[in-house]
């Protein structure tokens, strides 16, 4: 039977023989999740030890396949994990020392470089930037880059691409129209002489008046002396018509003629002056008529009112005729012709369809919009279009046919427009194009690219900035000339 002594000691071994062995496998453990690469589908360079986004496109870090126990080990001691965890390496068969460390980059910024490796003020780590990167041909646009993409990353990134064709497109313009009175239907109401208003026939805005209707009547000193005047100037005539000389009686009419012309020009109405020509006696108050059918728009009499000729007494306006103005942009100016046909609805009266032509077109832009205004005119004798209702004006402009590609295939910078081509073999070059038209999803190009040439229509803005940064690379290059890593 064994001694206490020596049941210790032998549980004693076998505790440390399970720590040990416990140590050997969280050692493991951890050496298998230190050895877990990630890397940047569109940013293969970028390798980082854990799982995240890529700093310099957002895209998410994919796994490293296939990854190689390193091989080298750099001066601190560290081993080298873009070297040797590069997937172009791995998948060519190449060793680390056949790619050519030119220098380090700032990841989100690209010039800014370094010598030897080195963390931004984020603490991000540099990345090393190849000579096959800088060595691209170079591309026709300014700060843009002809670029190589693996077929795992255009996988993953969506890319797809369709052909050029030739095409006719038509494009339609839509825009806002305003109706408005038409200023050939507007009338203001003055009078010609100073005076009273005595009686208001028409007392409201809105009211809708008829042609000769009594709008007001007014006192005037000098309208009921030119009554009497006129009334005097016939009684004479009478009796100069009696005369045998000729020139007498010629005298009489002139003078009855030129008072009655008087009046008349004070736009004293015509049954009025009939009606004073049969009493023989003048009338105190003169009746204003309504030169026009329509409503009051503006009113500003009143009973017992002092007025003058300056004063605007009522603005009448005929609604049985408008106008309806819309706006053009700058660029569609080229293709508004006066005559032009267009369509016209109402957003919130569906019953309500136009169509008319361009009746005018303003020789002005305006100077805040930039846009053009164009007139139509329409009969609105059902009164359906009222002043400041707001209409949809659509209007086919005029097509023409050329190389014609979707227009999400165009990114437009601002100041130019750029396009990335499918060379194939997962190339793809950036090129400037010119863009005449834009209409249904499509856009006419008049120079930059040719027929059957493959454009990117899908995740071009990841290009685009793959792009950039290979420009910028290449610019790094030229201007800091940096000293290669180990002094190559």
């Amino acid at each position: 039977m064994n001694s206490p002594r020596t049941k210790h000691a032998a549980v004693s071994l076998l505790a440390l023989v399970l720590v040990a062995a416990v140590l050997i496998l969280a050692a493991c453990g951890t050496h298998t999740a230190e050895s877990a690469k990630w890397h940047c589908p569109m940013h293969p360079t970028y390798i980082s030890d854990k799982a995240g986004d890529c700093p310099i496109c957002g895209m998410r870090l994919v796994p490293i396949k296939n990854e190689r126990p390193p091989d080298n080990v750099d001066e601190t001691g560290k081993h080298s994990e873009v070297e040797s965890n590069d997937p172009s390496l791995i998948n060519s068969g190449a060793t680390p020392g056949e790619r050519k460390i030119l220098f380090y980059r700032n990841p989100m910024d690209p010039k800014i470089t370094s010598a030897e490796p080195a963390k931004d003020s984020m603490g991000m780590d540099f990345v090393p930037v190849f000579a096959e990167e800088v060595t691209a041909d170079a591309s026709k646009v300014d700060g843009y880059a002809s670029i190589d993409v693996s077929n795992e990353a255009l996988q993953v990134a969506g890319v797809k691409s369709v052909a050029a064709t030739i095409e006719t497109i038509g494009r339609t313009a839509r825009t806002i129209g305003t109706v408005l009175p038409a200023e050939t239907e507007i009338r203001h109401i003055h009078t010609k002489f100073s005076g009273w208003i005595e009686k208001l026939y028409v007392n409201s805005t809105g009211q809708s008046v008829r042609r000769g209707q009594r709008l007001l009547s007014i006192y005037s000193q000098e309208l009921l002396a030119s009554q009497e005047e006129y009334l005097r100037a016939r009684a004479t005539a009478d009796r100069f018509s009696q005369s045998s000389i000729a020139e007498v009686r010629r005298g009489g009419e002139d003078l009855v003629r030129a008072a009655r012309r008087r009046l008349e020009l004070f736009d004293v109405p015509e049954d009025f002056l009939r009606t004073i020509e049969a009493t023989g006696t003048p009338v105190r108050a003169v009746p204003i008529l309504s030169p026009i059918s329509g409503f009051v728009t503006m009113k500003d009499s009143y009973e017992g009112q002092q007025v003058d000729p300056s004063m605007d007494l009522f603005t009448i306006t005929d609604l049985s005729r408008v106008w309806i103005e819309a706006e053009f942009y700058q660029y569609e100016v080229q293709d508004v012709t006066v005559g032009q046909l267009a369509h016209l609805t109402s957003p919130y009266d569906a019953t309500l369809s136009l169509d008319g032509r361009i009746s005018y077109i303003y020789p002005y832009l305006d100077p805040e919009s930039r846009t053009l205004r164009v007139r139509f005119e329409f009969s609105n004798s059902d009164l359906k279009l009222k002043p400041a209702m707001f209409v949809n004006v659509e209007m086919q402009l005029q097509a023409s046919a050329g190389v014609v590609i979707p227009d999400s295939a165009v990114i437009d910078t601002g100041t130019r427009q750029i396009v990335f081509v499918d060379l194939g073999g997962g190339r793809f070059e950036p090129r400037e194009v010119t863009i005449a038209a834009r209409g249904d999803g499509k856009a006419r190009l008049t120079h930059g690219l040719s027929v059957n040439e493959r454009v990117v229509t899908k995740a071009n803005f990841l290009l685009d900035s793959e792009s950039r940064l290979r420009a910028a690379i290449a610019e790094s290059t030229i201007k800091s000339n940096p000293r290669p890593r180990g002094g190559q």
